[in-house]
């Protein structure tokens, strides 16, 4: 447990960043997630358009240290290939 003052606020600080990064990736995983079910249903239109949106969070996100930016690259590029697969 925290003792000093500075720790103790800290710790509370971490605690409320934690919770809030975890929603991100949530968001994140959503994202992708739209676009995978948008490439089941053979909308290719939505699947752009949600393949636009999910590499934006995920450029995002790695800008600011809520997921390493090789992890968004990975993400990205597999995305990015089943779009392909998906329009041929």
């Amino acid at each position: 447990m925290a003792n000093s003052p500075q720790a103790i606020k800290r710790a509370r600080q971490n605690k409320k960043r934690a919770l809030h990064n975890h929603g991100q990736r949530s968001s994140i995983r959503t994202a992708i997630k739209k676009m995978l079910k948008a490439i089941s249903a053979a909308d290719m239109d939505l699947a752009k358009k949600a393949f636009k949106e999910a590499a934006s969070l995920l450029d995002r996100f790695a800008g600011r240290g809520i997921i390493p930016k090789n992890r968004a690259a990975r993400y990205k590029s597999r995305l990015n290939a089943r779009l392909k697969k998906a329009a041929s």
